[in-house]
């Protein structure tokens, strides 16, 4: 138990750590520190993302479960913003996608020619998968991955997370842009990439998010779209040879015009701390989090498979949160 002397001296180091750091001074003015209890400020996507929304979720948990924790979310822009604030100290947990994490831990992808370093991260648990799916028109009779060879398609607007799938994807196949009959890159801002789908110029699209999506939903419903299965012995290896991928099962039903399920690829949207974060905080808030995970799984349905394993935490090639391994360990999970 952390006792009110410890917490205002984590409270007062803290404050001065995040002085210098990018935008500290937006975060400090938003969420005043409480004198009553330990403040956590949890870094999200934006206002209106599922990262966000999962977020404040998790701050209720928290808030509701966990005695003297006060947690806060922080929308952000980027992953970018969140992980050099989590660094630095300015954020104590993120929501982050595995890909960003991995691309970060190796300095590769956006980090490439960043000159710092994210060793001191660690990893509480993944809480959601983010599927990586082929959305093909019921008229081109794409049903494989491998069908896809020859069709019109696009891969999404120049590095965008949308084109840097397709891309990984490519390179699984063995693939390049010579073997489908049209490459475009439209970007999904302004329903550019749906509008070309539904008037039948590109035949292929790739959808980043989890499921159910109402936006998908209608695109189904309007343009005669279907969920295509990625199961094959490539993408297999890619899974394999990349810790930030992972296989992931869209159920039957999930859409109303999807009766068979369907299997993909994709990343997982994690927990992550920074190392000075006390052992004792991260364990609260782990319990505070799997204790009540029915309250989790009943906020949406991608929540729904969220649990506290050492199986499910080796992702992106980070370690393991202190606290987090403690509670894993004395749940005999």
């Amino acid at each position: 138990m952390i006792t009110s002397k410890e917490a205002g001296n984590n409270r007062f180091i803290r404050f001065f750590k995040r002085a210098p750091v990018i935008s500290v001074f937006l975060i400090v003015g938003l969420f005043p520190f409480s004198a009553d209890a330990f403040d956590i400020l949890l870094g999200t996507g934006e206002t209106g993302t599922f990262s966000h929304f999962t977020g404040r979720t998790i701050c209720r948990m928290i808030n509701k479960h966990a005695d003297d924790i006060d947690c806060k979310t922080v929308p952000a822009p980027d992953a970018v913003h969140n992980l050099t604030n989590l660094r630095a100290g300015s954020l104590d947990i993120v929501l982050i996608d595995s890909s960003m994490l991995q691309d970060a831990m190796n300095k590769t992808g956006y980090f490439e020619f960043f000159d710092i370093g994210y060793e001191n991260l660690r990893a509480l648990f993944p809480l959601y998968d983010i599927p990586i799916t082929l959305v093909a028109r019921s008229d081109a009779r794409i049903t494989s991955l491998q069908a896809l060879k020859g069709k019109r398609i696009n891969t999404g607007a120049p590095r965008s997370l949308h084109q840097l799938a397709f891309e990984a994807i490519m390179r699984a196949k063995r693939w390049s842009k010579n073997d489908f009959s049209l490459v475009q890159e439209l970007s999904a801002s302004q329903s550019q990439d749906t509008l070309a789908f539904c008037h039948g110029t590109v035949q292929a699209m790739i959808h980043i998010g989890v499921h159910p999506d109402d936006a998908l939903q209608q695109l189904f419903r309007l343009c005669k779209a279907d969920l295509v299965n990625m199961n094959d012995s490539d993408i297999g290896k890619l899974i394999k040879d990349h810790p930030a991928f992972a296989k992931i099962d869209i159920a039957a039903d999930t859409y109303a015009s999807q009766p068979k399920g369907i299997t993909t690829f994709g990343t997982r949207m994690i927990l992550v701390a920074s190392e000075n974060l006390d052992d004792q905080t991260v364990y609260r808030i782990t319990a505070a989090i799997d204790s009540h995970r029915k309250y989790l799984r009943g906020a949406h349905r991608a929540l729904a498979d969220f649990s506290v394993t050492a199986k499910k935490i080796n992702v992106a090639g980070i370690q393991l949160h202190p606290g987090a391994a403690k509670y894993i360990s004395a749940e005999g999970q």
